[in-house]
């Protein structure tokens, strides 16, 4: 298939790829907020009466190069994901793996669905990715994280590169030696991001 990127409906360009194709799938859907989604991108260029400040005091002007803007509202959620997730399914490798990212909204429908499509049993794990920036809600809990549902195809035999996972430091290095402690351990299903940048 080669490196490319397409711009385009997905639903058009998974029924293009042929069966069995593809090792990995990350999909990131819409999370049907109810409300219009919309991205801003921008450079930043140096300038002596910028509106940000830098590292050591330098100035920089913030240029609006373009935004993208999509309506995150569905009638049948359900309905507009399953025929990209059969698709999904389908060009999958036989050890090949999907991770889905939703949040709270959705994601015990989309759990239901994947179950229905892939199996039970070809549900790995949920990872959490957590994180504590933007506003935080005095009405409710905030919700400060998204849900990662990791399916294989086959629950049997699937690609997880475990060497190459970047290791996390022991809380506690002298309690597991220092060869245990030169490695580190691997991260868990809580990943921690404080920071997102959408440029």
């Amino acid at each position: 298939m080669g490196h490319k990127i397409y711009f385009a409906d997905n639903l058009g360009i998974l029924q293009s790829l042929p069966s069995e194709s593809v090792s990995l799938i990350y999909i990131d859907p819409p999370f049907n907020t109810g409300k219009t989604q919309a991205r801003t991108q921008i450079k930043i260029e140096k300038s002596d009466d910028g509106d940000r400040t830098g590292f050591a005091g330098q100035r920089y002007n913030t240029v609006k190069i373009g935004s993208q803007a999509y309506s995150d509202t569905f009638d049948d959620f359900l309905n507009f994901l399953e025929p990209r997730l059969i698709e999904a399914r389908r060009i999958l490798k036989p050890n090949g793996s999907l991770y889905f990212h939703i949040d709270y909204r959705e994601v015990h429908y989309c759990k239901i669905l994947l179950d229905q499509i892939f199996g039970r049993s070809s549900f790995l794990n949920e990872i959490i990715w957590a994180y504590d920036y933007g506003a935080r809600t005095k009405k409710k809990w905030p919700p400060k994280h998204d849900n990662i549902l990791w399916y294989a195809k086959d629950p049997e035999n699937y690609i997880f590169n475990v060497d190459e996972i970047e290791r996390i430091p022991y809380m506690a290095p002298g309690l597991v030696g220092p060869e245990k402690a030169a490695i580190g351990k691997l991260p868990t299903d809580t990943w921690w991001h404080t920071i997102v940048c959408w440029n």
